[in-house]
C-alpha cells in the first residue's frame, strides 16, 4: 500500500498493476490479454522449422561452391590484372559459359560459375557482384560496369518457410550496365539498353532505351552516331 498526499488530502492506492488505468491488477484484463495472445497463436501460420533449413543445393553443388570459393579468394583474386585468360580460364573449368574476347577483372565476385553465360567481347568491371543462384546470361559486348549487382536469387516471402528462388537474369548484346546498378531477378534488359549508374532494375526494360532511376525507367532513345558526324 502506497500513501500520497496531494494538497493536504490524504490518498490511498495500491501498487499501479499491469492494466492501463487500474491501480490493482485486473485478474480479468490479464485473462483477456491471454485469450487474445492464444488467438493471435492459433492464426499465425504454422512454421516447419525443418523446411526453413533445407538446401536446394545437391551435396555435389556444395562441394564444388566450397571448392570454387578456395579458388575465387587465391589463383582468381590474386592474379596479375591483365591475366583476362587465366581468369576466364577457371570460370570455364567451373562450368561457366565465357566467349571469346571477354574481359572480367580480378576483383569479380561470381557465386555460381557454372550458371554463368558470357557471350564475345563482354566484359565484367572491378568488384561485380554476379550472384548467381540463377542463370545470368550477358549477350555480347555488354559491359557490366565497376561495383553492379547481378542479383539472380531471392525468397519467396508469401510462404512461411521462404524458400530461395533461382529465377534467371538475361542481358541483351550491346547492353550497358553502368556503375552500381542493382540488377533484380527475373529480369532482362534489351540489346542495345544503357542503364544509368545507381539505377535499379526490378522488371524488364525495353531495347536501344537509355533508362534511369529506382526503379529505373526509359528516358529517351540510345543511338549511335554514325562514322560521318
Amino acid at each position: 500500500m502506497i500513501s500520497l498526499e496531494i494538497a493536504g488530502r490524504s490518498i490511498l492506492r495500491t501498487q499501479q498493476g499491469s492494466c492501463p488505468g487500474h491501480y490493482a491488477t485486473c485478474y480479468g484484463c490479464e485473462t483477456g490479454m491471454e485469450s487474445a495472445t492464444r488467438q493471435m497463436k492459433s492464426s499465425e501460420p504454422r512454421i516447419n522449422p525443418a523446411a526453413r533449413h533445407q538446401s536446394p543445393w545437391t551435396l555435389r553443388q556444395k562441394a564444388w561452391r566450397l571448392l570454387w570459393s578456395v579458388v575465387e579468394v587465391t589463383v582468381f583474386r590474386c592474379s596479375f590484372t591483365n591475366m583476362y585468360a587465366w581468369r576466364v580460364w577457371l570460370l570455364r573449368l567451373f562450368g561457366a559459359q565465357i566467349g571469346r574476347q571477354c574481359t572480367i577483372r580480378r576483383t569479380v565476385h561470381v557465386e555460381v560459375p557454372w550458371h554463368l553465360s558470357m557471350g564475345h567481347n563482354s566484359c565484367l568491371g572491378d568488384h561485380c557482384i554476379v550472384y548467381s543462384l540463377g542463370q545470368i546470361t550477358l549477350g555480347d559486348r555488354v559491359t557490366v560496369s565497376q561495383y553492379a549487382h547481378l542479383c539472380a536469387g531471392t525468397h519467396d516471402h508469401t510462404r512461411p518457410d521462404l524458400p530461395l528462388l533461382r529465377l534467371p537474369i538475361i542481358i541483351g548484346d550491346d547492353a550497358w550496365i553502368a556503375t552500381d546498378v542493382y540488377v533484380g531477378p527475373n529480369v532482362q534488359v534489351g540489346p542495345g539498353a544503357l542503364i544509368g549508374a545507381r539505377s535499379s532494375i526490378f522488371k524488364d526494360l525495353p531495347a536501344w532505351k537509355i533508362c534511369v532511376g529506382s526503379p529505373a525507367k526509359p528516358i529517351a532513345d540510345r543511338q549511335y552516331r554514325s562514322d560521318n558526324t
